[in-house]
């Protein structure tokens, strides 16, 4: 049991995206999960593959790692603080074509957490789960 709460402690920040995950996951309803039956199909499977490989090299460099202190010494660095201000003004695009395909505030706010917290890993799932629905806006 030590052991298991140690790794916890350790790893709470992928716990926490684990439980986001198998919340998105489980509350997920419309399209297929992995597959499309839409115009260009093969852009879900990308979301997919993509979405697998930052998260396995996210894993990866967090283990060599801690993201905290890695923050911390960079925090000085102006240039540092300018591309994670980039970053989140980036990620309001995201949050607003949730707005627009889900037609909902509240749905927007759900997802607000995830994206400010995981960045780019929530704004992938999101993009892999409601791929044709998004496309579908694009493509008549």
């Amino acid at each position: 049991m030590n052991n298991l709460t140690r790794i916890v402690k350790r790893n709470w920040l992928w716990c926490l995206y684990l439980l986001f995950v198998t919340t998105a996951l489980a509350t997920h309803s419309g399209e297929a999960v992995f597959t499309s039956s839409g115009p260009y199909a093969a852009g879900k499977i990308f979301c997919w593959l993509l979405l697998a490989g930052f998260l396995v090299y996210s894993l990866q460099i967090s283990h060599k790692e801690n993201f905290f202190h890695s923050l911390r010494r960079m925090n000085p660095i102006l240039w540092s603080r300018q591309i994670g201000l980039d970053l989140y003004i980036g990620l309001m695009l995201p949050l607003f074509l949730i707005f627009l395909n889900e037609g909902s505030v509240v749905v927007m706010l759900i997802w607000f957490l995830p994206i400010f917290v995981f960045a780019n890993l929530a704004t992938l799932l999101y993009f892999a789960l409601n791929y044709d629905s998004i496309v579908a806006h694009f493509i008549t």
